[in-house]
């Protein structure tokens, strides 16, 4: 069964979801409820794969040892960079030896969601060590890792925020809101994936299918809107039966198509990931390089952070040559955008003016197909 994917899915997300329903008209804590569906789905979509089942409770038990380590080391020894470091390294170790696994052309470690998966449990290493956390309990650490909405392709909800969702009652009246809201977002999310991606897939598959240079300028725009509309269309599902459970995953799409830099663009395309790498890395390398003084300015210390940030980025959705251009393309796009910014006297001088942001929206727009270009591999395949 593939979650958001299929009828199979919705005939036992409607069944699945009623109880919760129930339990939150009659503000009853759902959480429990929750994360048996959560288990039940888990075990549908992977009837299949019992491999894959093994590996992420082994995957949930190590990340809950480490979580479990770390904050008993950090409150009888206090912070200790080394040990930080150590253990970042140690919870990113299940999703390194997969991904080079998978280049060497046998994939280990393999189970669903494993690169959402990743996400939280690094938020949750790095916030302990930031004294953020100080103590997170077996229910709440499982719940939020599992939580089947968002563990296959996000959005990439933070651990205190979930946690605070799943331990509030809400009023009758505002849940029959939240669960009004949540139906929307859900058929909001079938109109985009299944019905516009579609429409874009067949544009993709027919205009795109010669060689000529119209062909592949087709397949690009078709190729992104298709993007947009299948994961904006996803994210919107798993958003909107987040809601019914009580739980308020935070947006992952805001119009990203009406920006008019790339920097706005990176502010409303797949937001909980691009604000995850600003916060988790580019924020984190910002304020060592300046505490460090590696830089002669904060201009030359931002535009490698945006390198780093995007390289990585590219990097974490897979080793392929494309993955890693589109993350490199998207960091000298973002490093030239900040030094324009800040340098030029033209753009502080019309950037607020109606024929510059269109004609910036008209650039913009177009960086972006072209980006998506090169992550669809095709633009390899014609050099």
């Amino acid at each position: 069964m593939i979650l958001f994917g299929e009828i199979y899915f919705f005939v036992w997300l409607i069944i699945l979801l009623i109880p919760a329903v129930i339990l939150g008209v009659m503000q009853k804590p759902i959480r429990y409820y929750g994360f048996a569906a959560t288990v039940a789905f888990i075990i549908l979509a992977c009837m299949d794969d019992v491999k894959g089942i093994i590996y992420l409770i082994l995957y949930c038990l190590w990340q809950f040892a480490l979580t479990r380590a770390l904050l008993k080391i950090q409150n009888t020894r206090g912070r200790d960079k080394r040990i930080f470091r150590l253990f970042l390294l140690l919870s990113l170790a299940p999703l390194i030896i997969f991904k080079i696994s998978g280049v060497m052309g046998q994939s280990i470690f393999s189970f669903m969601g494993i690169s959402y998966l990743t996400f939280k449990s690094v938020q949750i290493i790095i916030e302990i060590y930031d004294e953020l956390i100080e103590d997170i309990g077996t229910f709440d650490f499982m719940y939020f890792l599992l939580f089947f909405p968002s563990i296959s392709s996000g959005p990439i909800d933070r651990s205190r925020r979930f946690t605070e969702d799943i331990h509030t009652l809400n009023a009758k009246t505002d849940y029959l809101e939240l669960v009004g809201t949540g139906i929307f977002k859900i058929f909001h999310g079938i109109v985009y994936k299944f019905v516009l991606a579609s429409i874009c897939y067949q544009g993709m598959t027919y205009l795109g299918a010669y060689k000529e240079w119209w062909s592949h300028l087709s397949y690009m725009y078709c190729y992104g809107f298709y993007l947009f509309f299948d994961f904006a269309g996803y994210s919107l599902m798993a958003i909107g039966t987040s809601y019914i459970l009580g739980v308020r995953t935070p947006e992952n799409f805001n119009k990203p198509f009406i920006s008019v830099d790339i920097k706005e663009f990176w502010d409303r395309w797949h937001i909980t990931l691009s604000h995850w790498f600003r916060d988790f890395v580019f924020s984190r390398f910002m304020m060592a390089s300046i505490r460090g003084k590696w830089f002669k300015n904060k201009l030359t210390g931002a535009s490698i952070g945006f390198m780093i940030n995007m390289t990585l980025m590219g990097i974490w959705h897979g080793l392929d040559l494309s993955y890693i251009m589109y993350g490199v393309y998207h960091g000298i796009l973002l490093s030239v955008t900040e030094v324009y910014q800040k340098k030029s006297k033209f753009y502080k001088k019309n950037k607020k003016k109606k024929w510059y942001k269109l004609i910036s929206w008209f650039i913009t727009f177009n960086l972006v197909m072209f980006g998506f270009f090169i992550f669809s591999g095709r633009l390899l395949k014609i050099i």
